[in-house]
Formats: C-alpha cells, sequence, structure tokens
C-alpha cells in the first residue's frame, strides 16, 4: 500500500502545537497537551463529521501539484538503498535529545519519541482518534469520569507489563510542582492534582487503579479536550522512571532523556548527539513487531538532504517545497514524492516583553512594512501562501472574517512607528527616548526560509529607519534563546493539531513564546475549550483570531505545503495533514 494523501477537516478535538526550525520538514510547537503527539483519540462523548480516508480533488485554485507522485523507475534506486533490507534511514533536523514526551518540545524530537512511547488513544488519518494501548474507554454520564481498560499484551519494551499504575505515575510527574514542560497538566481539572502540586497530597485522588488493566479518572469540570488530555498522555514505566524519584523533583526522571523506554513499536538502541539516533522494533510491541527491524535518524540540512536521498544514504527527508525541487525529485525516478498542506505556519518571533515590541503600534508597523509575499514566493513559490491568523486553512476553526491582510504597506509603517514615538534620526535610524531601533535576528544556518528572509528583512526594515542586525545559530541554541526570554526576534514555525486549543498566546501559556497577554483573548480560548458544540466552538475561536491579528503579536509568514521524499522501496505509509510519517513507521515495510 502507498502513501495516501487526505485533506478532510476534522470535528472530532486535538490539542495544540509543536516546534521546527522551519525550512523543508519545519514544525516548531504544537499545543498543549500530551498524546499522539498533538493529538488523540477516542471513541465515546465527542461531536464528529464522517469522513472518508480517499484523497479528494484539490479545492479551486488549489496547486493540482498537491498529492503523491510514485517512483516511476526503480532500477534506478542506487545500490546503497537496495542493500538496506532490515532497515530505513531518515533524514532529520538534529533532534535536541529530550526522548521525553513530558518535556519534549521541538517536532525532530518528537518523530522519535511518537515511535518509543504510546498511550491510550491515537490520531487517524483524517484527525479523529481511535483506541490504541485502551481497548475500552467509558465516560460516565456527567463526563467527569473516564475509564481506560488496558489490551491484554501490553508491554514496556523490557518485556513488563503495561500497568494502571503506571498511568498514575505518569500524571504525578505532570502534575508535580517541579515539571516545567510544555502541557499545563492543572488545566486538566484532574480531582487532587492542585493538592499534590502544592505537596499537601501523596496521592492524587481523582485517579483511581481499579485493577492492573484499569485505571479511572475524575475530573472536577470537563471541557472539549478533557477525553484527548487524559487519553493522549504517553505512558511511562515506574519502575523504570520511578527509581529516585520524589515529590517535589523531576531530576531524575529527565536524567533519563537520552535513555527512553516507552510501549511504542521501537526502542532506542543508540544516539549520538547531533548525528543520528538508533531504534530497534521492539519485540513486546503489542501492534506487532514492527516490519522493518532497524530504523536510523540521521542528521541532515537544507543543503544536504537532496544529495543523500539521491545517493541512497538516505530513504526520507522533508525537503524544501519549491519548484526546482519537487521537479529534481521526480526526476531522480526512484522516489515518492508526497505532497501535501501543512497543519501549521511559519512566523517570526517578536519578543513582547522588551519595551520596543510591547507597542502594538510598533508590532503592526513591522507587519505591515516586511513585504512577506515576497519571501514566501523567494521561499516556496507557488506552494506557500501568507496568512494572517495563527491556524491554517486545513483546520475547521480557519477564519478569513474580518481579519487585516496587513498587505505590504511602508508608507502605513512609518505612520505607526511615528506615532509610536518612534522618530528618524539624523544618521537615519529611528530612535526614542535616545534609544535607537535596532532588532537582534536570531537566524538558524542553512534554512531556505531564512536565506530568503533575512535580504527582504534587511532591505524593508532600512527603508523604515530600523537597523537590522543577524547572528547565525542553529535551532537548538535559538530554542534555548527563547527559553531564557534572550532574544528580540527569531524565525520558526508551529505544527498544529486537529483542535484549535492551546496556550501559544494564552497569558503566561506554557506554549507562549513572545509574551503575549490580551485577558480578551485568554477569555476565549477559554470559552472555546469549554464549549462542545463544534460550530459554537468556530465562531469562538474565530473572534480569537480577529483580536490576535489586530494585536499582532508575532509576525505570521505562511501556510505552505509539506513534501516528503520517501524511497519507492517502503511501502505501507498513511500519511496526511494530520497523521505524521512516524505514526506509519510500524506498518512500513520493504517491498520485495
Amino acid at each position: 500500500m502507498k502513501k495516501r494523501l487526505s485533506l478532510m477537516l476534522v470535528t472530532l478535538m486535538a490539542f495544540g502545537s509543536i516546534l521546527a526550525a522551519c525550512g523543508g520538514g519545519e514544525e516548531t510547537a504544537k499545543t498543549d497537551t500530551t498524546t499522539p503527539t498533538e493529538t488523540a483519540t477516542t471513541d465515546n462523548k465527542t461531536d464528529e463529521t464522517a469522513a472518508t480516508d480517499e484523497a479528494e480533488p484539490a479545492a479551486e485554485g488549489e496547486s493540482d501539484a498537491i498529492g503523491l507522485t510514485e517512483a516511476t523507475d526503480m532500477n534506478s534506486n542506487p545500490e546503497a538503498a537496495k542493500a538496506r533490507t532490515d532497515s530505513m534511514i531518515i533524514g532529520t533536523t538534529a533532534p535536541q535529545g529530550v526522548f521525553n514526551p513530558l518535556f519534549h518540545q521541538t517536532a525532530y524530537d518528537v518523530a522519535i519519541d511518537d515511535t518509543i512511547f504510546a498511550g491510550f488513544i491515537k490520531v487517524k488519518g483524517d484527525g479523529t482518534y481511535e483506541n490504541d494501548m485502551a481497548d475500552d474507554i467509558k465516560i460516565s454520564e456527567d463526563n467527569k469520569t473516564y475509564t481506560f481498560h488496558i489490551r491484554d499484551g501490553a508491554k514496556f519494551s523490557d518485556g513488563t507489563p503495561v500497568k494502571a499504575s503506571d498511568y498514575l505515575f505518569t500524571m504525578k510527574l505532570y502534575m508535580d510542582a517541579s515539571y516545567d514542560g510544555q502541557s499545563d497538566p492543572l488545566s486538566w481539572n484532574i480531582v487532587g492534582a492542585n493538592e499534590y502540586n502544592k505537596g499537601t497530597a501523596k496521592e492524587i485522588s481523582g485517579i483511581k487503579v481499579v485493577d492492573d488493566q484499569t485505571v479511572s479518572v475524575t475530573v472536577s469540570d470537563y471541557d472539549a479536550m478533557t477525553q484527548v488530555n487524559l487519553g493522549g498522555i504517553a505512558i511511562l514505566p515506574e519502575a523504570y522512571y520511578g527509581k529516585g524519584y520524589k515529590q517535589g523533583d523531576l531530576t531524575t526522571v529527565k536524567a533519563l532523556n537520552t535513555k527512553p523506554m516507552g510501549a511504542g513499536a521501537y526502542k532506542m538502541k543508540n544516539y549520538s548527539a547531533g548525528q543520528e539516533v538508533d531504534l530497534v522494533a521492539n519485540e513486546n510491541y503489542y501492534g506487532g513487531v514492527a516490519k522493518v527491524p532497524n530504523i536510523i535518524f540521521k542528521t541532515t540540512t537544507d543543503t544536504t538532504n537532496m544529495a543523500m536521498l539521491q545517493s541512497g544514504e538516505t530513504d526520507l527527508d522533508n525537503i524544501t517545497v519549491n519548484e526546482d525541487n519537487v521537479e529534481e525529485l521526480k526526476s531522480m525516478g526512484f522516489l515518492d514524492v508526497d505532497v501535501l498542506k501543512n497543519n501549521g505556519y511559519g512566523y517570526v518571533a517578536m519578543n513582547n516583553k522588551k519595551p520596543m515590541f510591547a507597542d502594538v503600534k510598533v508590532r503592526q508597523a513591522l507587519t505591515y512594512g516586511l513585504n512577506r509575499a515576497e519571501v514566501v514566493d523567494a521561499a516556496y513559490g507557488p506552494y506557500a501562501e501568507v496568512i494572517n491568523i495563527p491556524q491554517s486553512d486545513v483546520s475547521w476553526a480557519y477564519t478569513a472574517d474580518k481579519i487585516n491582510p496587513y498587505d505590504y504597506n511602508p508608507e502605513e509603517a512609518k505612520k505607526l512607528l511615528d506615532e509610536a514615538g518612534w522618530k528618524v534620526g539624523a544618521d537615519g535610524i529611528r530612535e526614542k527616548d535616545g534609544k535607537k531601533f535596532e532588532i537582534n535576528f536570531s537566524a538558524t544556518a542553512e534554512n531556505p526560509v531564512v536565506d530568503a528572509l533575512i535580504p527582504i528583512m534587511t532591505e524593508n526594515y532600512q527603508e523604515l529607519g530600523i537597523k537590522l542586525v543577524t547572528e547565525t545559530l542553529d535551532f537548538n541554541a535559538i530554542m534555548e534563546k527563547k527559553d531564557r526570554g534572550d532574544y528580540d526576534m527569531f524565525f520558526a514555525a508551529w505544527g498544529l493539531t486537529p483542535d484549535p486549543d492551546s496556550t501559544v498566546y494564552i497569558t503566561d501559556g506554557a506554549q507562549n513564546n513572545s509574551g503575549y497577554s490580551n485577558k480578551e483573548v485568554d477569555a476565549l480560548y477559554a470559552k472555546g475549550k469549554k464549549e462542545l458544540d463544534l460550530n459554537k466552538r468556530k465562531e469562538i475561536y474565530a473572534e480569537a483570531y480577529q483580536k490576535i491579528n489586530a494585536d499582532a503579536p508575532e509576525i505570521l509568514m505562511y501556510q505552505r505545503t509539506n513534501m516528503l521524499a520517501i524511497n519507492g522501496r517502503l511501502d505501507g505509509w498513511d500519511i496526511t495533514p494530520y497523521k505524521e510519517y512516524q505514526h506509519s513507521l510500524s506498518q512500513v515495510e520493504v517491498a520485495q
């Protein structure tokens, strides 16, 4: 079975966003919950609109290049690739090395974690969810108690059974006062979680281990995300991660970030930072032993990934989508080229906590004053488009109603800067209160988007009287600067899940990188999460997007298409905007 393309909208809810460098395989952030990486699944009380798994024709105006082009000449497959009968090599931006679902924040770590860990539910191709490690999920009539039954034969990679107590242990880690990951677990409203977090209780009273295979969770209040939050977490073995754990201190848990153990289809064999991650099939996987015994995630860049595919050194990679790259990949003959809309967006982050970016007029000016269309065209050609809300148009929550397009308008930008008190000085650079308007931009190296962005931004902002100073760092170093709040601007992207619920624009949200705060937006996100009617949710999020659009906390850049190049010798993929390639790895096989 070859890859299938599905552009279906979904109504079953999932959670948030995840971070990436943005180029060929971008991804920076997903939202805040835990399992099936940014989505989850359940089969009970949720609004759902039926959706088929078949490919649909392109919408009017949508590029007919979107879809799968299968390999045409497997005789040209390099010998290096043909010789790998028991393995596949996946090209990736260097992972950060945080191989723990509680703490990871980049898409590259997530892809690996998705193969090592598993939860009660998993994402389907249309963005809805289905049972995974749970074979039964029951919900009480008042929607406040969720009972999960672990399927027979579920084991961790060391052969020990997955128990309900492991789920409880994992929840304790989330609720621990020292937890500093990107999820917001106290918002899940689990009874007794706050007491455990404060250290006034040794147990979470709302989680009951009924027997080894059954656990129930009671919440004080429920919302559209409750099933996903509770069923989606990847379960960690207490016997492995619990050694040395003391309530209030996750140090010993984090010490195992590079030595993960889970119940997923693969287990880690070796990790060489900046080079590769070696995985082997988990012989105890409840879903059946993976058909390809070995997977190697090998570090590539936008300057090496194409050549490594062509030589057969890698079997799969995200390649930047542009007309030249599409044609070059197709011309190789032995590659399947899968182009599909990305459920995510690229953006330029602005540190709203710094005085110059705290002024909405300045942020609006920087958006008006950047020729985003020129940047997007230079990077992606017809394979991307400028966006103005933090949502992709594959989502049911997308809206263009009452949204300012911020078309390139340097005169409007200058007017807003004048109004904000930034006046042009004798040297042509604006200043205010004795401070020059100078922006330090943290840029990733060998990134085609950044390569297109920097010269255009430099010229555009110079015209406005703003000096742009750039520094080149690798993506993980930029993420570290972001975590410290030590930045003016950087470029990255969010990979989204089917549900718009997110903490990216919530005051002090776990994934709020910019320091943006608007109490009205906070209230709308809270209301949208609580509402169960899909049409009403859509209206609520539309209003939130309108306010975010007006506030311009970040410079939203584009929604692009993804392009995966996959050696045609590998069959069995099921890849959609909601189901990323790693979720197919256990079913992929080497064609005979």
